[in-house]
């Protein structure tokens, strides 16, 4: 799953995948030297890590994100990314399984998303991919937040003048890249919907407007 994720998100990006540098922030962090070097920075995750039970690595990986946010470096950050951003910068990270989210669901974009020039063009409601416990409860104080759930309030921000994003789902994901995903964690999906892989398969569906999102991104924040 480690090289899908970089495969969904140069796919998304419409880039090679060797122009992704890919950095475990379990291990540490990168050096000032090597983000200077990127144009972007994405920060993906996994489920076997989580923003509200931590770790001994997670204070200095969310100083990474303090600095990714001081030094106005464009990041795009989803779901585990989207926590760790939303913790780092004061907000409130919980675990939840009333309000989790897996398969296809619907956003609803709020007022500043709809004027916003990245999720603008996906009206509203739309549909997105999720798969997440971890739900962000309270925003920091300067994110705008920009779409919601029935379930989740918080599903998306960005900050003024800054040119950072980040989503609770996933926008690098398809349907088919979903489903991989998942058959890779069928107790997963059990454990959140009750349902079985078959019959939750055929319960989602495609999102392709909010795989666009990616590339709105990097049009926005580079022209």
């Amino acid at each position: 799953m480690r090289h899908h994720e970089v495969t969904c998100f140069s796919d998304k990006l419409g880039c090679p995948e060797s122009n992704i540098l890919v950095h475990d922030l379990i291990s540490g962090r990168p050096s000032k030297r090597l983000l200077e070097r990127v144009d972007a920075v994405l920060v993906g995750g996994s489920g076997d890590y989580s923003v509200a039970e931590g770790g001994v690595w997670l204070p200095e990986a969310l100083e990474q994100f303090r600095e990714l946010y001081e030094w106005d470096k464009p990041t795009f950050a989803s779901c585990w990314g989207f926590q760790a951003f939303a913790k780092a910068l004061g907000g409130e990270v919980v675990t939840d399984l009333q309000r989790a989210e897996v398969g296809t669901h619907t956003f609803e974009l709020t007022d500043a998303g709809r004027a916003d020039p990245v999720f603008g063009p996906l009206g509203s409601p739309f549909f997105g991919q999720s798969g997440h416990q971890d739900i962000v409860d309270r925003l920091p104080a300067h994110a705008v937040l920009l779409a919601s759930s029935a379930l989740v309030e918080n599903e998306a921000f960005g900050f003024p003048d800054k040119p950072i994003y980040g989503t609770q789902f996933h926008p690098e994901l398809e349907l088919a890249d979903l489903v991989r995903r998942l058959t890779a964690y069928p107790e997963y999906v059990r454990n959140i919907t009750g349902l079985e892989m078959d019959e939750f398969i055929q319960s989602c569906h495609e999102a392709h407007e909010t795989t666009k999102l990616l590339g709105r991104f990097v049009e926005h924040v580079f022209g």
